[in-house]
């Protein structure tokens, strides 16, 4: 089952040589998808060595503008033109782990449209966390099942899922408004409201970014509330 894996990245270049050394091995019929939003440390540069060195296997998308939201929505716009069976989405810190893939792939192939990389299902961990960090998660997911109807999912907040292809064609892009961290709730919204499509989460071990800063701010939590609300009340 070919796949695709858009992996938005700003600032990421002590990680993505060997993020696609690890995501490339997990299944020869993967291949990577950057969406660079013009990093000024040339993670970019980075990223078009790595395409020509797996020529075919990896593609690069340098982006003006900026935010994690929009940069998803732009890799999946490609994504799609490029007749996958699968999209996975995938942050670029090693929070997610590539191991994780191939039974991603294994539940597209059983059947499943959406498969979620739960952090809150039963086996699923973040070790060594701050307290305050799991109170904005627990947060973020009670407010999004309240806002957004998403009973049922554990992990609403989380940036590793993969879907089938039909089911990203089915979402209108332009309509959706969150640049930033509530594109993943905002799409599962959408999803749930076509009302078609089969979801599983499965658990993964979260661990915080191997290298670099956190792109997540104060500022930019209070905008995911903002916008949440916005995408419940169609504002």
């Amino acid at each position: 089952m070919g796949a695709i894996v858009v992996i938005p990245t700003f600032n990421e270049k002590e990680n993505v040589v060997r993020l696609t050394s690890k995501v490339l091995a997990a299944d020869q019929s993967i291949k990577i998808l950057f969406v660079d939003d013009s990093s000024p440390d040339g993670t970019g540069k980075i990223e078009d060595r790595l395409a020509k060195k797996y020529k075919g296997r990896i593609y690069v998308l340098h982006r003006k503008g900026r935010g994690r939201g929009s940069a998803g929505i732009a890799g999946f716009k490609m994504a799609i033109s490029l007749k996958p069976d699968c999209i996975i989405e995938m942050d670029a810190d090693f929070s997610h782990d590539p191991k994780y893939i191939p039974q991603m792939l294994l539940l597209a192939k059983k059947g499943y449209d959406v498969i979620i990389g739960s952090r809150f299902v039963r086996g699923g961990k973040i070790p060594n966390r701050p307290w305050w960090r799991d109170a904005l998660s627990t947060f973020a997911n009670i407010y999004n099942w309240l806002m957004l109807g998403l009973w049922g999912i554990k992990d609403t907040s989380g940036g590793f899922k993969c879907y089938k292809r039909a089911v990203l064609e089915a979402i209108d892009f332009d309509s959706i408004i969150s640049k930033g961290y509530s594109i993943g709730p905002e799409t599962l919204y959408k999803i749930k409201k076509a009302g078609k499509f089969k979801f599983i989460e499965f658990p993964i071990i979260f661990n915080d970014r191997n290298a670099g800063n956190s792109k997540l701010t104060i500022k930019e939590y209070l905008r995911y509330i903002v916008t949440v609300f916005r995408v419940r009340f169609g504002l």
